[in-house]
């Protein structure tokens, strides 16, 4: 086995962070790849080399692999981490790696192209004695077979791209006369997403949980499992809160579940860091789903768990060296419950859209048992190019309730403003009495946060009053600043002053709050008749302390042009101060103009000007964050003007396509 000093990291974001910092904590020196839009990222700044590996798209930069290895040359790096997503699960990339004559932080090729395919997986499996969920993987795709199999297994059946996971290309079918479209969308995304439109059809398992088993194995012969992940709590097959130890499992399931994820990775030789996937049903029968080759997202409740840091195993094992702890040791060191959540830029009430743009304040939380592994930073730009996943947030503790406690304490103290992200959706769910006692599946969100009930959620009257006192403060500062005021002076009046009139809109609902301040701190905040009295007792830029109804709290904000942006009540929201505004034009989409709703890229332009369309009929294809939107008619109508064609990059907010409504006048000549 060939030593090595320097490695680099094929890969960007969080995970790039945390193999960097894991690997200079081992004394290793390390080299960054960036694309143009990453060319200020944090895990280039963590590097003690750095590299240009292309423009944004992932296709000419993060996944050229001809690219990497000329940066690997170029630095003389003797080893590549591949991290997770991107290349992480390309056997051709792994091969390529050692025909360069470079060590691969991984499994070898063989055994991930053995597991690369979950229809060939899948195969092996039911050969290696492992138990599968009854489905069909076969090699017949066509739009038909695919149908007439998933109706001969029986409805609801779970559409899966072959070439990969992480919920690309997977949809769940109970209704016969959606399969044709199910399977048509499934095969586009998984072919954007892999390169790949193969797909195998399972029979859905209902009410199950997902759970996997961490395994390691080395070139000595020594395969082990560090216990299991509980994966349940999903929206759109991807994984959101992730825990170890799993609620559902004792020691006994442990055991079997742990053996039969040994087997498979045995089935196929496996080195190094990898996850079997199982379905547990409510009677506690397990199915296999797939392995992946490489470290998860959700690898840091392992080590929290299990007192272990997995990339230093990785790295150890990729020298050639044993396992550093025996299956009798590893189990012997569980120690307490671990959970983690994903923080990432999307809007959970709009449909989960992915979206971009500055980060004005990032801060992350601390305290004992708390562990934040991400890429933010105050100042940078979450770029449409990647995926939405900013950061993870874990909590420990000695048992499931106190790791829950620290993990809800950690969500709070967590400020991310300028982009709208998932964070207050999470903190419910961890929040959620059906999450604290344990009794969930895979059904949990869509049973207890569908799309319809998070899209009527709005700003309680607090939060409104909150954002009319920010911004008052935030003038008042800025007024005191510019005057040379001293604080005391701050909002002094010789009498009671009239109220100040403020007019906000939080997006298409607009209020008008009155604001006045009283002696000592207090202020009175009415709007729409009903009246609260709240009291400042500190402030900082960005920040004030206050107490509503004896309860106090605390408030982070930042402005920027007519946009405040306001933490506070554990919820964050964007309010626009339209005080001295002129009165808004038509909302989009409203009056026929469909708008793009991110930065992106247009995947497909279904229609053509002329065209007659139906409400709800899609008109433009576009991908943002390595998902796929179609954005669909308000109304029946005709098509005027397209103004994107396919393959075309977006920015927020473009208008892409014109409608006129079907009983529209038609335009004199």
């Amino acid at each position: 086995m060939k030593r090595f000093e320097k490695i680099l990291v094929a890969n960007r974001g969080e995970i790039a962070v945390r193999v960097l910092r894991g690997a200079r904590r081992h004394g290793y020196r390390t080299v960054a790849v960036y694309s143009d839009a990453d060319a200020q990222a944090l895990h280039v700044r963590l590097s003690d080399e750095a590299v240009r590996i292309g423009p944004p798209p992932a296709r000419e930069s993060y996944l050229s692999i001809a690219a990497i290895l000329a940066a690997a040359k170029a630095t003389g790096a003797q080893a590549i981490h591949p991290g997770y997503g991107f290349l992480s699960e390309r056997a051709d990339f792994a091969q390529a790696v050692q025909d360069a004559g470079l060590v691969f932080i991984g499994p070898d090729p063989a055994s991930i192209e053995a597991m690369g395919n979950k229809s060939a997986a899948k195969r092996l499996m039911l050969d290696a004695g492992v138990p599968c969920v009854p489905g069909y993987q076969g090699e017949g795709q066509s739009d038909q077979t695919l149908a007439a199999e998933a109706k001969k297994i029986g409805l609801p059946v779970m559409i899966k791209a072959a070439a990969g996971g992480g919920g690309r290309g997977m949809r769940l079918v109970d209704d016969a006369r959606r399969l044709p479209e199910q399977i048509r969308s499934a095969r586009s995304e998984a072919e954007s997403a892999f390169g790949s439109g193969q797909l195998l059809i399972e029979k859905a398992v209902v009410d199950a949980r997902h759970v996997e088993i961490q395994i390691f194995g080395d070139r000595h012969g020594n395969m082990v499992f560090l216990g299991e992940r509980d994966c349940s709590i999903q929206r759109r097959n991807q994984k959101v809160v992730e825990e170890s130890p799993s609620p559902a499992v004792d020691a006994t399931l442990r055991r079997r579940m742990g053996e039969a994820a040994v087997a498979a990775a045995n089935a196929v030789n496996y080195v190094g860091a990898g996850t079997v996937e199982f379905l547990l049903a409510p009677d506690h029968a397990f199915y296999f789903l797939e392995m992946n080759t490489r470290l998860q997202v959700e690898h840091p409740v392992t080590e929290m768990v299990y007192g272990v840091d997995l990339v230093e195993w990785q790295l150890r094992v990729a020298q050639g060296e044993p396992l550093p702890l025996t299956q009798q040791d590893i189990s012997a060191r569980a120690r307490g419950s671990a959970i983690e959540v994903r923080l990432c830029a999307e809007d959970p009430r709009q449909n989960y859209l992915p979206q971009t743009g500055p980060v004005l304040v990032w801060q992350a939380p601390r305290g004992e048992g708390v562990r934040a592994d991400g890429c933010l930073e105050t100042g940078m730009r979450i770029s449409p190019h990647y995926d939405s996943m900013q950061a993870k947030l874990i909590a420990w503790g000695e048992d499931r309730a106190t790791a829950r406690a620290r993990l809800l304490r950690a969500l709070e103290d967590t400020v991310l403003l300028g982009v709208v992200s998932n964070r207050d959706y999470l903190r419910a769910i961890v929040d959620h009495q059906v999450f604290a006692s344990g009794e969930f599946s895979t059904a949990f969100i869509g049973r207890y946060f569908p799309a319809e009930k998070l899209g009527s959620q709005q700003p309680e009257l607090r939060h409104w009053l909150l954002a009319a006192l920010a911004l008052y403060l935030d003038d008042a500062r800025h007024l005191a600043a510019e005057r040379d005021l001293p604080a005391e002076m701050v909002g002094w009046h010789s009498s009671h002053g009239s109220p100040a009139g403020l007019l906000l809109t939080w997006g298409e609902i607009e209020r008008e709050v009155d604001l006045q301040r009283l002696a000592g701190g207090r202020f009175s905040a009415e709007a729409g008749g009903d009246r609260v009295e709240l009291e400042v007792l500190r402030t900082q830029p960005g920040a004030f302390t206050f107490r509503i109804d004896g309860v106090g709290g605390r408030a982070h904000y930042v402005r920027t042009d007519d946009t405040l942006w306001l933490d506070a009540l554990a919820a964050t929201e964007a309010y626009v101060d339209r005080t001295y505004a002129p009165a808004q034009s038509a909302a989009a989409d409203s009056d026929g103009r469909i708008l793009a709703h991110s930065d992106g890229k247009i995947a497909a332009v279904h229609v053509k000007p002329g065209d007659r369309v139906e409400k709800g009929q899609t008109l433009v294809v576009l991908e943002a964050m390595k998902m796929e939107f179609q954005l669909a008619a308000p109304f029946a109508g005709h098509v005027e003007t397209i103004s994107v064609a396919a393959g075309a990059q977006v920015r927020g907010r473009q208008l892409l396509v014109e409608l006129r409504p079907q009983n529209a006048a038609e335009p004199s000549g």
